[in-house]
């Protein structure tokens, strides 16, 4: 394989791995938007209930603290400032975590009705 195609797929592949975390959950109708805060090694709330369709975004408030969110198969960077969104189109109950702060408790939950 040319080095000219392996470097369109690979361009390719890069495009759509950074569409999964904002559409990994499928689609839906009238959505509204939530939001979780990192903030004293903690997901505030911890819990959430939310609807199909409706996104969820994780905002980083624990000042030089770095922090990931990840769930089965998805992840956020690791990073001290931010967010990361994702949108919730499939019921369920999708538990994530902090993997660096798994160990002190820094785990959360998202319910979709």
């Amino acid at each position: 394989m040319s080095s000219r195609r392996v470097g369109v797929l690979a361009s390719l592949a890069l495009a759509a791995a950074a569409v999964i975390p904002t559409t990994a959950f499928g689609g839906g109708g009238s959505a509204a938007s939530h939001t979780v805060a990192l903030k004293g090694i903690r997901f505030h709330p911890g819990v959430l209930t939310i609807n199909r369709g409706d996104s969820v975004t994780w905002v980083w408030e624990d000042r030089g603290v770095q922090h990931n969110v990840v769930f089965s198969g998805f992840r956020s960077r690791t990073q001290t400032s931010g967010s990361y969104s994702v949108r919730f189109t499939r019921a369920g109950t999708f538990a994530y975590r902090c993997t660096i702060h798994a160990a002190e408790g820094m785990r959360g939950k998202i319910i979709v009705h």
